[in-house]
């Protein structure tokens, strides 16, 4: 029988890099307040004090600075994981993401590999100020050369996050920082899906509702509410965004014929409009409905105070399921 562990998800991470660290001496983790303060959300707690300063590096606040030490070391054969301490901060080392990171494989035709992970808490939740709350996915997944991966609960933090440090590939790991509490069964003796797959989060009938991050639960909480109207809703955990695992989606999409797609991000441009269009190429004839999107607004992440009216919530995606047995 699979040993399982009752973890937060933030637990969760913390095991997954001691494993990570513990199996291989070449793992490190940098980022600012990484290391004596275990980080903001305290996701490396305890990791400077049993491996170390020179494995757990307490950095200056500068990003760029960063993810282009992180580069190096890479080169060298090490496997760093950076720390990005909230969403808005990536920025500034977003031209060594995209000019550096993503591109340095692809430059040396091979030759070069790149074993470097991205941590990113991000979305919005937790009542933030400004540059706290942002969901930048769409940059990366757009971005050639980088894998994009997030993770909605324990069991699939402890395993994925492992899984990227031991991928060649660079991987930009978005973590749904409000989902840092919840806690969940960890099967910590083994995977139950590669890194790049989508799962079934709930089996349904009648709609396909696609969600990622943050979002799947709220999606979760959604099919459980309209099931008391008796509409059977089919939850899917991308888990993935570059690359997407479009399979189980289309297969769902074709038994369901509608699909409403979840996220925090703005709509323009967003991971929905992908969804949306690769849906419509291949299901056209199977859908009784347009592919619908639920997401935040088309502005800058507002204050605190109004975020509860921004962010997606359950009555926006039913609102959605209603609008699609409309047509």
């Amino acid at each position: 029988m699979a040993a399982a562990e009752n973890l937060t998800l933030g637990k969760a991470l913390n095991t997954g890099l001691r494993r990570a660290m513990e199996r291989d001496p070449k793992v490190l983790i940098m980022g600012e307040d990484v290391g004596k303060l275990g980080g903001v959300f305290r996701i490396t707690d305890g990791l400077q004090k049993d491996f170390g300063d020179e494995r757990v590096i307490d950095t200056p606040l500068a990003e760029s600075g960063i993810v282009g030490t992180a580069v190096g070391l890479a080169i060298r054969g090490y496997r760093p994981v950076c720390e990005i301490q909230f969403d808005g901060f990536v920025y500034p080392a977003y031209d060594q993401i995209v000019s550096q990171v993503a591109k340095l494989h692809y430059r040396s035709q091979g030759k070069v590999s790149l074993p470097l992970v991205i941590r990113i808490p991000f979305g919005g939740g937790i009542g933030a100020v400004e540059h706290h709350s942002e969901s930048p996915e769409a940059y990366f997944a757009h971005t050639a050369g980088l894998k994009v991966v997030s993770c909605s609960n324990p069991d699939d933090a402890y395993w994925m996050i492992q899984q990227s440090i031991e991928s060649d590939d660079p991987v930009i790991f978005l973590e749904p920082k409000r989902r840092y509490w919840e806690k969940g069964q960890v099967n910590v003796d083994s995977a139950s899906l590669p890194l790049h797959a989508s799962r079934v989060a709930r089996p349904g009938t009648d709609v396909t509702v696609l969600a990622y991050g943050p979002m799947v639960r709220t999606a979760l909480d959604a099919a459980t509410a309209a099931e008391e109207d008796g509409r059977s809703l089919e939850v899917i955990d991308l888990r993935t965004l570059s690359p997407l695992d479009m399979r189980p989606v289309y297969e769902s999409v074709r038994r369901t014929g509608r699909a409403v797609v979840v996220h925090e991000a703005p709509g323009n441009l967003g991971l929905g409009a992908e969804l949306a269009a690769r849906i419509t190429e291949e299901c056209f004839y199977s859908l009784e409905a347009p592919v619908l999107r639920v997401t935040g607004f088309d502005t800058p992440y507002p204050a605190a105070r109004l975020e509860e009216e921004y962010l997606p919530d359950l009555d926006r995606v039913l609102d959605a399921v209603d609008r699609s047995f409309g047509f």
